[in-house]
């Protein structure tokens, strides 16, 4: 019998919970949770919680800390992505200069990549900066228009792409619908991150009002093909300060990421 919408089989209840238990614990803050914790974010029974745990222990994916009884995601989780390849480039190219930068500022970077009027993250440094306010943020999308990382890539991307790009955001219903919509904003924001050479933004991301980000495009043959941020504190670091102390940073990652680019191109940057 067909389940599921034409599935042959119902699916694994327990391994779906497995999972939902992983994510639950890849999300919580710096990556450990308590029991207690991971039945809340779960929505599953402590037993339950606890039984999965055990079997998660037992096949090296989860970890218990001795000193604080904390679990935490164990080495064997990364293997469950060894043969995922979706953009080769990021993790050997970017990877590594995302770390440089880490260790040069302190907060927290990101890779993105255009989709739609928003930008995915594709690699991160959140979860490794003791400065990061958020830490499970690789796949997680962020408003084009909104953030300095859209803003470098909406800059200096071909004209019809970035008429593309407002078309669907002004369908979109939301802050950035009303903002791509005001003509003399869009002009002022890609013309102020042109002169500057740099994207920013200072809280105007109504969500993230705390947040104050500078970014540089990522390009290919002169065409972009996604962006690079620093994410800081903007009640602990000011835009002014922020240009002076980290852009120099930043910039040396771009290029750095741009050089090695040049030299292996991936096959999505070039279609």
């Amino acid at each position: 019998m067909r389940t599921n919408g034409g599935a042959d089989y119902a699916p694994v209840r327990g391994l779906t919970r497995g999972l939902d238990l992983l994510k639950a614990l890849n999300s919580q803050e710096g990556g450990r949770s308590t029991l207690a914790q991971l039945a809340q974010a779960t929505g599953l029974h402590r037993t339950t919680v606890r039984r999965l745990l055990e079997t998660l222990i037992a096949e090296g994916y989860v970890r218990r800390s001795e000193s604080d009884d904390r679990y935490c995601l164990a080495l064997n989780v990364r293997s469950l992505a060894e043969g995922f390849r979706d953009e080769d480039w990021i993790s050997s190219i970017v990877a590594p200069a995302l770390s440089e930068l880490l260790h040069a500022v302190g907060w927290p970077s990101d890779l993105t990549t255009p989709q739609g009027a928003s930008m995915v993250i594709r690699e991160s440094t959140h979860r490794f900066s003791a400065l990061s306010f958020h830490r499970a943020m690789v796949g997680q999308t962020i408003p084009m228009l909104l953030t300095a990382a859209g803003r470098a890539f909406l800059a200096y991307c071909p004209d019809e792409q970035r008429t593309q790009i407002l078309d669907l955001a002004r369908g979109g219903g939301d802050d950035q619908a009303r903002l791509a919509a005001d003509e003399r904003f869009v002009a002022n924001v890609l013309a102020r991150t042109r002169e500057s050479g740099f994207a920013s933004n200072d809280g105007e991301w109504t969500s993230q009002r705390k947040v104050g980000a500078l970014a540089l495009p990522i390009r290919l043959r002169q065409r972009p093909v996604g962006s690079v941020n620093i994410v800081y504190l903007n009640r602990a670091v000011t835009l002014k300060e922020a240009v002076r102390r980290y852009l120099p940073a930043l910039q040396k990652a771009a290029s750095r990421i741009e050089a090695q680019l040049a030299g292996t191109p991936p096959a999505s940057a070039t279609s």
